[in-house]
């Protein structure tokens, strides 16, 4: 790998090079100092400027989306009918930041077991009905931030996302 010159090193070294070639047979007078000292500060003040806004972009938490994985399956409506119904449920979890995403791959065992016990209380109405699918994922959301509050002392998950839902 080769070195790359910083880029206000040869801003600066031009500026330098082109005031001695200007002011060559002149003296200097006292603007075009001036002159050149901005523009020397200039030239220097750009790399400070742009590593601050890298550290700004750095600075902002990352969003991540885990997977509960393997995928919920198991029965539902168990309301003495002779049929027996399955589903199966992709879920995901919307976090924002590192150490989020940590706490939840830790509590992920509670978080399932809370979910499983969730579907399996679900009628034949409720899955089978676009509105109460929609209130089962609140529910889903508000049971795991649940789960994750009484271990973390915060909610951490933002969203719970239902990737897949099948119903038979």
């Amino acid at each position: 790998m080769g070195q790359r010159a910083c880029p206000a090193l040869i801003v600066s070294h031009k500026l330098v090079l082109a005031q001695r070639v200007v002011m060559l047979g002149r003296k200097p007078d006292k603007e075009r100092i001036l002159k050149a000292w901005i523009m020397l500060m200039l030239a220097l003040s750009l790399p400070v400027a742009a590593v601050a806004e890298e550290a700004k972009e750095d600075a902002a938490p990352k969003v991540s989306y885990i997977t509960l994985s393997p995928p919920f399956v198991g029965n539902y409506g168990l309301d003495g009918t002779p049929k027996l119904k399955v589903y199966k449920a992709d879920v995901a979890l919307r976090v924002t930041g590192d150490e989020a995403a940590k706490a939840v791959k830790a509590n992920e065992p509670l978080i399932r077991n809370q979910l499983v016990a969730l579907f399996a209380q679900q009628s034949t109405e409720t899955m089978n009905n676009v509105e109460a699918k929609e209130k089962l994922r609140q529910e889903a959301l508000k049971q795991t931030q649940q789960v994750m509050n009484d271990e973390t002392g915060k909610p951490v998950v933002e969203d719970l996302l239902f990737n897949n839902l099948i119903i038979q």
